[in-house]
């Protein structure tokens, strides 16, 4: 049987779901990459906007297309109050609806392992590039404990339920990312890691915000009242509580850059 796909439809459940925690990395990842004000830049996957808003408010941009398959998520994205500087549209991460050389930047932020052909995708990002452009993105250790659902996932499994999983997983090692950007020909690529905490008022709002991630609410909901307080307990005891009953825990992402060669 085809494993289950995992679709991205509610914008504002994504919000809360990894809007924040794609804010937190996205911070880092644009401190690393510096850039210049004034570009004209395409945020590839946008979802519901969360980095793109973010990009518009640290980047002062000349020009912002958003590119995202869910009409969902691209509606949410249109609501933010700094993304009405950017054109949103449903597109395909593998065939860019743009001619060659158009941005100065091309970003995916968390996307990477949902592409089904992750080099056609970066190749996709080199051809919208003009010379001396910036390709870039920031993606989950997907494979090392680095996601931020992995509290729940990894208990999920242990109790031997199969929650979908990107297509991809393994694009989102820092070695495979290499390869994908030297293998597309780009020039001075770098990579680093970002390393985050978010902190949740108590276990119930952990919980709540975590079932809106469509690889976990469907699975949960199918599960017996029973098994659900198990896993719950699971999780609980990954996630200790501090003395006021907040829950931190951190995630981890690879971020890599590169210039097409002028």
């Amino acid at each position: 049987m085809a494993e289950q796909e995992i679709r991205f439809e509610d914008g504002a459940g994504y919000e809360q779901m990894m809007g924040i925690w794609s804010r937190l990395a996205g911070d880092i990842f644009l401190d690393w990459l510096v850039p210049p004000p004034g570009l004209r830049w395409i945020d590839v996957g946008c979802g519901n906007g969360a980095f793109t808003e973010l990009l518009i408010e640290r980047c002062a941009p000349a020009e912002v297309q958003g590119i995202d398959p869910s009409e969902g998520q691209l509606a949410f994205a249109r609501t933010r109050a700094a993304a009405r500087l950017a054109k949103f549209s449903q597109g395909d991460a593998m065939a860019l609806p743009f001619p060659d050389d158009r941005f100065d930047a091309a970003v995916m932020a968390l996307v990477l392992v949902f592409v089904p052909d992750p080099a056609k995708g970066v190749d996709e990002m080199v051809r919208v590039v003009g010379p001396g452009g910036t390709v870039a993105t920031y993606m989950w250790d997907m494979l090392d404990g680095g996601f931020p659902l992995d509290p729940i996932l990894l208990e999920m499994r242990a109790m031997g339920l199969a929650p979908p999983r990107p297509p991809q997983m393994g694009a989102s090692r820092m070695e495979a990312l290499r390869d994908l950007w030297t293998g597309a020909g780009l020039e001075a690529v770098e990579t680093r890691k970002i390393a985050i905490n978010r902190t949740f008022a108590d276990f119930d709002d952990f919980w709540m915000t975590k079932l809106k991630a469509p690889s976990i609410g469907p699975t949960v909901a199918a599960m017996e009242s029973a098994d659900v307080e198990t896993l719950k307990r699971r999780v609980c005891a990954r996630l200790p509580a501090d003395a006021g009953g907040r829950i931190t825990y951190g995630a981890r992402a690879h971020a890599i850059k590169g210039y097409k060669p002028k």
